[in-house]
């Protein structure tokens, strides 16, 4: 019963831990030499960004997978467009130690 009760408490924790932001992609910023792609939003955040992410914005993982190309993708026609973007943040600080790790992300109406 105890590790069923850890378990479960392990997965509330990670929920609180959470960051979620909604709104408008005001920048994207891609460096040339490295690829870092880095995002800003305005808009609402919500739940706690993780202790590492200590700056506002967003990085895309692995900018040079085909899930960071979709991204990329889809964060700019959603700035070309004017759109609203939902993005979960990871909890983790992978690919640049100060911003929080894209998780997934969708375009709102």
């Amino acid at each position: 019963v105890s590790l069923w009760l850890f378990g479960l408490q392990s997965l509330f924790w990670g929920q609180a831990y959470a960051s979620d932001y909604l709104g408008k992609v005001s920048v994207i910023h891609v460096r040339d030499a490295d690829g870092l792609i880095w995002v800003y939003i305005e808009g609402t955040r919500t739940g706690e960004r993780p202790t590492c992410a200590d700056k506002e914005y967003l990085v895309i993982k692995n900018e040079n997978s085909p899930a960071g190309q979709r991204q990329l993708a889809l964060l700019m026609m959603a700035q070309a467009s004017n759109k609203t973007v939902f993005i979960e943040g990871a909890r983790t600080c992978t690919r640049w130690g100060d911003g929080e790790d894209i998780n997934m992300l969708s375009i709102r109406k």
